[in-house]
């Protein structure tokens, strides 16, 4: 069976025999997860901001690390600052990425986020990219690096990171785990990623507001379904953003 290529993407190759223990010190996720198939994590500043989101694929010899390529020169530039003494290389390969909705070919590895994201594959040929991702990503309320992740600005946490399988809490230290760990243990969180209806239209990064208080920040539309960054407490009713009229709708799960 063949997928679809999977635009917009990089791949570092991670080898040394201390790639395991140097990636466990600096992701979200348990790199000891790899046994069971791709591990999706994110890289996150000493202040528990994001920085990238990617995916962790276990190679016989090696680590890859599927990763948006608008994202990847930083990354690379970050693991290659942290790596110091650590017997590991970071090298970016140019490795085509594959996916789709329906079952997973040899070699496929099921994407840990959600169910209906499918399977990625790397390394196999593709077709033209057909699926309507951000439909589905909508649908799911899955974040999209650069879309609804923004670096040095976004908390994994009210992005949906521990629904989504990308951060264990109990995996030990990691680079912003201080931050992410004390925001887990809050009663619950402020603001964060919801899914909205429209009623008219609007573009991405329109302000929403609420009997004229800013509310939060319109993001990625599909028909009239969107993701939206929200400030809880003043999200209900309805609330406008551009010429469109905005309620929140629950997750599809």
């Amino acid at each position: 069976m063949t997928g679809e290529l999977i635009e917009h993407r990089q791949i570092l190759t991670v080898t040394g025999e201390d790639r395991i223990p140097f990636l466990q010190g600096l992701v979200t996720n348990d790199v000891d997860k790899l046994s069971d198939g791709l591990v999706y994590a994110a890289l996150l500043s000493p202040q528990g901001k994001y920085l990238a989101d990617f995916f962790l694929v276990p190679q016989p010899e090696a680590i890859l690390i599927d990763v948006a390529d608008t994202l990847a020169p930083a990354l690379l530039k970050r693991l290659t600052m942290y790596r110091l003494r650590a017997k590991v290389d970071v090298t970016p390969a140019d490795t085509a990425v594959t996916g789709g909705t329906g079952p997973a070919p040899d070699g496929g590895f099921a994407d840990p986020r959600h169910p209906a994201l499918g399977w990625r594959a790397y390394g196999l040929s593709g077709d033209t990219p057909q699926t309507d991702w951000a439909s589905l990503y909508v649908t799911h309320q899955i974040p999209a690096s650069g879309a609804e992740l923004i670096p040095d600005a976004s908390y994994i946490l009210e992005m949906g990171f521990e629904r989504l399988n990308g951060v264990d809490f109990k995996k030990g230290c990691y680079v912003g785990q201080e931050v992410t760990a004390r925001m887990k243990h809050k009663t619950e969180l402020r603001k964060g990623l919801a899914k909205v209806t429209l009623d008219g239209s609007a573009a991405q990064g329109t302000e929403i507001t609420a009997d004229g208080k800013p509310v939060g920040t319109l993001h990625t539309v599909a028909g009239n379904q969107a993701l939206a960054y929200l400030r809880f407490d003043r999200a209900k009713g309805r609330m406008q953003a551009g010429d469109a009229t905005l309620t929140l709708t629950p997750p599809a799960g």
